[in-house]
C-alpha cells in the first residue's frame, strides 16, 4: 500500500525548499517512507554521517524500508511478501548460522531471530536515539529562523521535548517565527504557553498551494510571471483561516513614546558622599550624608595585587623600645634551662599507683558497698611504700 502512494503537494514544497537549500532539517513520525522516497528528503539507515553532514531526513520512529532480526541484528531491505501471517518470519542469516554451528561443528543450537520492521513502537527502545540527539543538538546550534510544526498531536514525550526547544531557540531570534499547522487546535498545556507566533487552521496541502512553488524535480525557466498568471493564481487559491498571530503588530500600530525623566528634581546629584539639594541656599547646598561604605571605610592597603609595597603609602616602622623588648623575650627564652625530667622508674611507679587506685574504683563501683569503701581506702594506706617502712602504721 505504501509502495503504491504518491507523496502529497506538501511533500514536494518540502523537498523544493530541500533543493534550494532553505530547508535545514525535517524531522518526521511518519513510518510510511513517502517523504524520505523524494530525492531532497532521503535518509541514511541506520541514521549516521556522511562526509560529515546528517541526511535530511530524520526519522523519529524508523521506517518501512528496511527490516532487521531481532537476534543478529542484520539488517535488509524490507519485503512486505514475508509479512502474510500472524507469525513473523524467520531470519535467513541466523538459519544458515545455525545448521553450521549444529550439523557442521557439532555443538548446540543457540536459536534462531525472527524478522521484523524496523520501526519503533510504544515504550522500545529506539536504535538510533544516539544519533538523533546528536544532529538536534548540532541543529539547535545553528539557531534557524523559522520552525513549521504540521500534522502532529505531540503526545510523544521525546517529540514533545524537540519541538519545545526548537520553539524556544528560534523565537530568541529577532527575526524568528514558530508556526503551528493542524486541522484540530493547537496544544495545550503550560509547556506550549506562548510557543508559536502563527496559528493555522486547516490543511498542509493548502499551505502547499497558496505557496506555489515549483515541484524540485521541474526545470527553472527563470521566466516572469505575467499579471494574468497571477490573477488566476490568486483566484484559485482556497482560503485558510489564521486563528491569530503574535509576533506581528497592526499595520495602524503605533508604539507610545517613552516617559521622559523630569528636568529637575529636588535631589540632582551625589559625588563623594555629598549631595547637591536645589532646595537649599548656595552655603546650605552641600549636605554631609553618613552612609554605610562611609562609617567603616576601608584603610589602603600597604601592598598591591603583586604583594610589592605600594610607593604612596607610608609604613609607620616599629618603635625602638618595642624593639628592644622583643629581642629581650627572645634572648631570655634562649638562656633559660631545660626543665629536669623524671626518672624512669619514677613515672611507673606512679604509673602503677594510679592503675590500682583505678583498679579498686572500678571494683568498688561494682559490688557498690559502703564497707568496702573503707576497706579500699586502708589496703592502700596498708599498701604503700611509707606504710611499710614505719612499724606504727602496720599496726593500726
Amino acid at each position: 500500500m505504501t509502495k503504491s502512494a504518491s507523496p502529497t503537494p506538501f511533500h514536494q514544497m518540502l523537498a523544493t525548499l530541500a533543493q534550494q537549500d532553505r530547508l535545514l532539517r525535517l524531522y518526521s513520525q511518519n513510518v510510511d517512507g513517502i517523504d524520505t522516497s523524494l530525492e531532497p528528503l532521503a535518509t541514511r539507515i541506520p541514521l549516521q554521517k556522511e562526509e560529515g553532514k546528517w541526511p535530511k531526513t530524520i526519522q523519529l520512529h524508523g521506517g518501512l524500508d528496511k527490516m532487521v532480526c531481532s537476534k543478529c541484528h542484520e539488517l535488509s531491505d524490507f519485503h512486505a511478501d514475508l509479512f502474510d501471517g500472524p507469525v513473523p518470519p524467520v531470519c535467513g542469516n541466523c538459519e544458515e548460522l545455525n545448521r553450521v554451528r549444529t550439523e557442521v561443528a557439532g555443538k548446540r543450537s543457540h536459536g534462531v531471530g525472527m524478522l521484523r520492521p524496523r520501526m519503533v513502537l510504544y515504550n522500545e527502545h529506539n536504535p538510533d536515539d544516539e544519533a538523533i540527539g546528536a544532529v538536534t543538538r548540532e541543529d539547535l546550534r545553528k539557531r534557524p529562523d523559522a520552525i513549521i510544526v504540521v500534522g502532529t498531536t505531540l503526545k510523544v514525550p521525546g517529540v514533545k521535548r524537540i519541538v519545545r526547544e526548537m520553539c524556544a531557540t528560534v523565537r530568541d531570534r529577532r527575526d524568528g517565527v514558530a508556526i503551528w499547522i493542524n486541522a484540530g487546535p493547537e496544544p495545550s498545556g503550560k509547556e506550549f504557553e506562548d510557543c508559536w507566533d502563527i496559528v493555522v487552521k486547516g490543511t498542509c496541502d493548502e499551505i502547499a498551494k497558496h505557496a506555489a512553488l515549483r515541484q524540485w524535480d521541474e526545470p527553472d525557466t527563470g521566466l516572469p510571471v505575467s499579471e494574468e498568471t497571477l490573477e488566476r493564481a490568486r483566484q484559485n487559491q482556497p482560503q485558510i483561516p489564521i486563528v491569530r498571530t503574535f509576533k506581528a503588530p497592526p499595520k495602524d500600530y503605533t508604539p507610545m513614546p517613552s516617559p521622559q525623566a523630569p528636568a529637575s528634581t529636588p535631589l540632582t546629584g551625589r559625588r563623594h558622599g555629598k549631595i547637591v539639594d536645589n532646595s537649599f541656599t548656595e552655603e546650605e547646598d552641600l549636605v554631609d550624608i553618613e552612609t554605610p561604605s562611609r562609617r567603616a571605610e576601608k584603610k589602603p592597603s600597604a601592598f598591591n595585587l603583586l604583594g610589592k609595597p605600594t610607593t604612596n603609602i607610608k609604613i609607620k616602622a616599629p618603635s625602638k623600645a618595642s624593639v628592644t623588648k622583643a629581642t629581650t623575650k627572645r634572648s631570655a627564652a634562649k638562656k633559660a634551662p631545660p626543665k629536669p625530667q623524671g626518672r624512669i622508674d619514677q613515672t611507673l611507679k606512679k604509673t602503677k599507683t594510679a592503675a590500682a587506685a583505678a583498679a579498686i574504683k572500678a571494683e568498688k563501683n561494682a559490688k557498690g558497698g559502703a564497707a568496702f569503701d573503707d576497706i579500699a581506702a586502708k589496703d592502700v594506706r596498708l599498701n604503700s611504700p611509707r606504710a611499710r617502712s614505719s612499724d606504727r602504721l602496720v599496726k593500726i
